[in-house]
């Protein structure tokens, strides 16, 4: 084996935390000797320790002079644990190979020097696309201080959301409605609007421990005993809500915490204080931004977040479908606000008066301080829309259902878009069956592009 392998074998093991690390990112290390492995470890939890303490400790002292792969630089400082990198030093290691400098600006290459310094053997860039694809939204909050927007949407084939009526259950069968669980799952937070709030009355929840969410995947939970009581990290529900219109017995309120964002003028209001009752947080939001100062981190393509460029899937090789997944960073630019006074289903923060509108990249601002590395969107088509035509979408999951619902059914986005010219393109990277439902993941091209 090489060091492919054996970072590959890292990486399966990273993927392991793909819905435990948060706010961490997800990391696997191996220990190698003589060509085979004598440790290994992940890092599973924050506060927990990092995988290559696991690696070292399983390897004992057969770590000395060895070889130690790790999916991210050993970090150099003291955070919630001590700093992994003296702990390297101390276990004697002869090499260390890792798939990717940390991407805090503050952090980053400090281990790295300290291992180098100290006169061991350090390689980098090994596997480093996989690396950064199983962190997508760690690397984007690193370097741009937002969460990886993925935007959840299911449809039939006619690209069609819900009957007139607002009836949309179910339009996708069970298999695909478990399979959101994982997407829920691996997010810091899921988002949505008050109209969906109204219409669906959702939980939002997830519902799968983390061992059951592996087992779908095809992993053998029995095999890592950290996942046995590992509870169910429930992700935090934002609601968008400028004229608090969410219900004080939405099932919403039940089964984890929620952050219902709204205009200053709500949420000094006794509505605001009944939701707060309930267990809510109710915080202001400022007002929109004008289109210049919106989609600027967004859509500025893998250079801007130092990304290398896509590689072919193939090489994902033996972890490919375990939490390895491609990354491209890409968006379109917004050339033009949302159109004024527009009625949408559900976002009235970006409809009526101006001192009404909610600002959306503030949304990714404020929970990318809050330390979300994903969020995860489930919304109708005004909310979706909305971030859609602000260029504040990174990823696009699509579940298309073998039915269609006609010309009077809703659509998919509220979008209105009049020529060619201004349609949107995507760039499909994967396509799976989901029981009887088509899953595509896509990810929006530059309007340049296009």
């Amino acid at each position: 084996m090489n060091d492919h392998a054996f970072m590959g074998r890292a990486l399966e093991l990273a993927a392991l935390g793909q819905y435990t690390t948060d706010p961490n990112p997800r990391v696997g290390s191996v220990v190698v000797r003589d060509g085979n492995i004598v440790g290994e470890g992940a890092h599973w939890s924050a506060g927990a320790p990092h995988a290559e303490i696991h690696a070292l400790q399983a390897a004992g002292d057969l770590a000395r002079g060895a070889t130690v792969y790790i999916t991210l630089e050993p970090c150099s400082h003291h955070g919630r644990t001590p700093p992994c990198a003296d702990a390297l030093l101390a276990a004697g290691v002869g090499r260390v190979v890792v798939a990717m400098q940390d991407p805090n600006p503050l952090v980053s290459g400090r281990g790295l020097e300290r291992l180098r310094a100290a006169g061991i053997a350090v390689d980098t860039g090994v596997l480093e696309f996989e690396a950064r694809a199983l962190n997508p939204g760690f690397v984007r909050r690193m370097h741009s201080g937002r969460p990886w927007v993925r935007v959840k949407l299911a449809s039939s084939l006619d690209g069609r959301t819900a009957m007139a009526s607002g009836e949309s259950k179910w339009i996708t069968g069970p298999a695909a409605r478990r399979d959101v669980q994982h997407w829920r799952a691996r997010a810091g937070a899921i988002l949505t609007g008050s109209g969906t709030v109204l219409a669906d009355d959702p939980h939002l929840t997830v519902r799968l421990s983390p061992a059951e969410l592996l087992a779908d995947r095809g992993i053998d939970p029995t095999r890592y005993p950290e996942l046995k009581d590992m509870p169910i990290r429930q992700p935090l529900r934002v609601v968008v809500d400028s004229q608090l219109q969410m219900p004080r017995g939405a099932r919403l309120l039940d089964g984890g915490p929620v952050l219902v964002l709204t205009s200053a003028a709500r949420a000094d209001s006794e509505k605001a204080d009944e939701l707060r009752r309930r267990g809510a947080e109710v915080t202001a939001l400022a007002p929109h931004a004008t289109s210049d100062t919106l989609g600027q981190l967004h859509g500025r393509g893998p250079e801007g977040l130092g990304i290398p460029e896509p590689v072919a899937s193939d090489a994902l090789g033996g972890f490919q479908g375990q939490g390895a997944e491609e990354l491209a960073v890409t968006g379109w630019a917004a050339d033009q606000p949302p159109d004024a006074g527009r009625q949408d289903d559900e976002l009235t923060v970006m409809t009526g008066e101006q001192d009404s509108r909610l600002d959306l990249s503030a949304v990714l601002d404020l929970l990318g301080e809050r330390g979300v590395n994903e969020l995860h969107v489930e919304a109708g088509s005004g909310l979706a829309g909305a971030l859609a035509r602000w260029g504040l979408v990174d990823e696009w999951l699509f579940y298309l259902a073998p039915c269609l619902m006609g010309s009077g059914a809703r659509p998919l986005l509220d979008w209105p878009l009049q020529q060619m010219a201004e349609r949107a393109e995507l760039d499909v990277f994967a396509c799976d069956w989901v029981g009887d439902a088509l899953r595509l993941r896509a990810y929006p091209l530059p309007a340049s592009t296009v």
